[in-house]
Parts: structure tokens; C-alpha cells; sequence
């Protein structure tokens, strides 16, 4: 994807080790007004959605080891810093990032975050783009696994998914193994013009009541896209 390229050419991002992020926010900050904060984990879903809405984003500072390559649950320095922030160099990736917070901090307090963490988790973790008749991989999560980048893209097994913003809210995931779906954009601007300026609380409404939707399940409205390579299995 020449967005993820072109951002790790602007941030100087390579492999000469893991960056600075104090020589990382020098470059960053210019372009988009995004930063990155060193965490030691995991954060509460509220401090999280915080940081987003004030184009902060939170990285891990510890990384995993050989034997944790292909997949790590816990996001590390490798997953957050080589997975996200390239694309955080991008102004429409930016934007819909910050939206994304801000609709967060709007929950009211004690509302579940179950689907807006959806929306998060098949956008911005295991999200596919539509580049002509072929996709591309743009979700942090897919990324950072060289697996799970190959099932995600050829493979004939999991489901790709025009991407539809109430499907997706209401679609369950998996986070201990490859996805058996994935929601495919068309642009980055595409998915800013889907969620920026959209009322949560009205869609949390129409939510209200619906069960949600198990991975792997197709429905009859769903618009699939075929894998890359022709002879996926």
C-alpha cells in the first residue's frame, strides 16, 4: 500500500532497530498533529479514547520475541509503532483515527464499548483496501503477522466483506487466531466520509436489541471479494 510506504519514508522508520519516539514525534507531528505515547500495556478503554480524540497515540514499550513472530495477542512496540504509525502519517487515516476517538469519548458512561471496539478491531487491526481488482492490507494486526498476511490476502477460507459500518459494529471477532472475516474499504477518505460526521448514539440505537453476528457467518447482503491469488486454499 503506498500510504504505509510512504509513511515509513516520511518518518524514517527502517531496520536499524526500534526508533526514538521522541525523533519519531519530530517527524510525525508536522504532517498529521499526531504524537506517540510510550505505555507499558494495555490501557483503560476511556484513557484510550482520550488520546485519540487528541491525536495521541498509545504504543507499547516492550517487544516480543523470535518465538512470538507470527502472532502476539498483546500489542508490542513492533505491532503499535510498525503496524500503526506509518499510516498516522496519512491525513485522511489521521482523521478517521481521531473520529474514531471522539466518538469513543462520547459514550455515555457505562455504555458498553463491545461495538465500537468492532468497528476499531476490523478497521483499524484487520482491515483490507480495495486497490483495483486487488487488496491490500492497511489493519495494524494483519501487518504485523507474516502469516496471517498471506491468509489474509489469498487464502480461500475467511470471508471478505464490503465494508458497512452497522455490519461491521455488530460482527464478533476472534483475537487468538486468524480472522474468519475481514471488511474491505474502498479508501481511506472512503471510511472517513462513513464515520466522521456520524451520530453513534443514533446507531447504538438501531443496535439496541440485535444480536450480534458470529465470525464466518455470510449474509445475503453481504458483497464478497475473491482472495488475490486465483488458487487460494
Amino acid at each position: 500500500m503506498s500510504a504505509f510506504h510512504e509513511g515509513i519514508k516520511a518518518l524514517g522508520l527502517g531496520p536499524g532497530g526500534i526508533p526514538r519516539f521522541e525523533r519519531l514525534n519530530q517527524r510525525l507531528e508536522p504532517l498529521t498533529g499526531w504524537t506517540v505515547v510510550a505505555v507499558p500495556g494495555l490501557v483503560p478503554e476511556e484513557v484510550f479514547f482520550h488520546h485519540l480524540a487528541h491525536r495521541r497515540f498509545v504504543a507499547g514499550r516492550f517487544i516480543r520475541d523470535a518465538s512470538q513472530l507470527d502472532y502476539l495477542e498483546q500489542p508490542d512496540v513492533f505491532h503499535d509503532v510498525f503496524g500503526h504509525v506509518p499510516l498516522l502519517a496519512d491525513p485522511a487515516y489521521a482523521a478517521y483515527m481521531q473520529a474514531y476517538g471522539e466518538a469513543g469519548a462520547r459514550l455515555q458512561q457505562g455504555r458498553s464499548f463491545t461495538e465500537l471496539s468492532r468497528l476499531y478491531w476490523y478497521t483499524v487491526e484487520f482491515g483490507l483496501m480495495r486497490d483495483g481488482d486487488r487488496l491490500r492490507i492497511f489493519g495494524a494486526g494483519i501487518l504485523s503477522s507474516n502469516g496471517e498476511s498471506e491468509y489474509a490476502l489469498d487464502s480461500r477460507e475467511p470471508l471478505r466483506i464490503r465494508f458497512d459500518l452497522r455490519r461491521t459494529m455488530l460482527t464478533d471477532y476472534r483475537s487468538d487466531t486468524f480472522q474468519k472475516n475481514y471488511f474491505v474499504i474502498e479508501s481511506f477518505a472512503d471510511l472517513v466520509g462513513r464515520t466522521a460526521n456520524v451520530d453513534f448514539a443514533g446507531v447504538y440505537k438501531e443496535l439496541e436489541g440485535l444480536a450480534p453476528i458470529a465470525a464466518g457467518i455470510r449474509l445475503p447482503t453481504d458483497v464478497l471479494f475473491a482472495p488475490n491469488r486465483a488458487d487460494g486454499n
